[in-house]
């Protein structure tokens, strides 16, 4: 059995809570644990990897055994302790965007505070920390 951890968003989906499990023949690798996933739960088909190319969608990590395996060959063997449920496969949502404080941060604003495009959220007590 093997243990299938998806982020919120995708468990919602499936409307399933907490971790998915599943039957997965040997050798047990990333493709055949997708291919699993997406048959018992046919409303995550092109939601984890593209419909046309079942490539990862690019906002979509996969870690196994705390190790990042997003760009691992889909049809390498999982480790010992995914394939015996030991250890979970996870699914995780990327997060990308955003600056750095620093770099958000404009002088011509009072107190230095973010523009409100800049995505950067500071408590006012972290904003009085920054003030010379």
């Amino acid at each position: 059995m093997i243990q299938v951890e998806l982020p919120h968003h995708l468990r919602t989906l499936a409307q399933v809570s907490g971790a998915v499990t599943l039957e997965v023949d040997e050798p047990v690798t990333l493709r055949r644990v997708l291919d699993a996933l997406e048959a018992r739960y046919p409303v995550l088909r092109g939601t984890i990897r593209d419909h046309g190319t079942l490539q990862r969608r690019s906002f979509l990590r996969f870690f196994v055994c705390q190790e990042d395996w997003s760009h691992e060959p889909v049809d390498a063997p999982l480790p010992e302790a995914v394939a015996t449920g030991k250890e979970p496969l996870l699914v995780i949502g990327a997060i990308a965007g955003g600056l750095a404080p620093s770099a958000s941060l404009r002088a011509d604003r009072p107190g230095g505070r973010p523009s409100r495009h800049s995505g950067l959220a500071m408590s006012g007590a972290a904003m009085e920390a920054r003030e010379p």
